[in-house]
């Protein structure tokens, strides 16, 4: 019974000595996990949006901003950039046929004033994405217009996981009723 008991302790012991069994995550020369690629699943459009909606709001409010609503016409203007930026494969404001954020937004017929466009090439998800324009001044002061009122977000994903993401922020649709 006793030499049981040895032998129990010491399978535990080299049970505690044997290497941990292999993670499906690879390490980098730090030893520190590598990033893994963010995938967007078709099917999570909806729930992105409006994840990105909630945390501008979330800022918006915070800094005493209204909030903001999600735009289809914002929205479909965004998509199309996002996917010509990876045309172009560079983040820029001018799409490959020399539109600006103004043409293509009135291309999609939005009757609002168009604020601004941010936009970013990225392997990082999009709250990451939000946290890096909120560092970078010109790409919050876009995103904290008080004059915003409508919000168009869309990205395209390629093969390779790269994401090329675009926020627009628009006023809202400008009345002459009563005027």
């Amino acid at each position: 019974m006793r030499l049981i008991s040895i032998l129990m302790v010491l399978l535990v012991g080299l049970a505690a000595c044997a290497p941990p069994p292999p993670t499906s995550q690879q390490l980098g020369a730090d030893g520190k996990p590598l990033p893994q690629v963010y995938r967007i699943r078709q099917g999570d459009a909806a729930k992105l949006q409006f994840r990105m909606l909630d945390s501008v709001n979330a800022l918006r409010q915070a800094s005493g901003a209204t909030p903001v609503v999600l735009d289809a016409k914002l929205n479909a203007a965004a998509a199309t950039h996002s996917r010509d930026m990876a045309v172009q494969n560079r983040p820029w404001h001018f799409g490959s046929d020399g539109s600006s954020p103004l043409d293509r937004v009135v291309r999609v017929g939005y009757t609002g004033t168009m604020l601004g466009e941010v936009i970013s090439e990225t392997y990082e998800t999009e709250l990451e994405t939000l946290a890096a324009w909120m560092d970078d001044p010109g790409t919050r002061t876009v995103i904290m217009d008080a004059q915003a009122r409508d919000m168009g977000f869309a990205w395209f994903q390629e093969d390779n996981g790269k994401i090329w993401w675009t926020l627009v922020m628009g006023s809202g649709e400008r009345s002459l009723v009563g005027l």
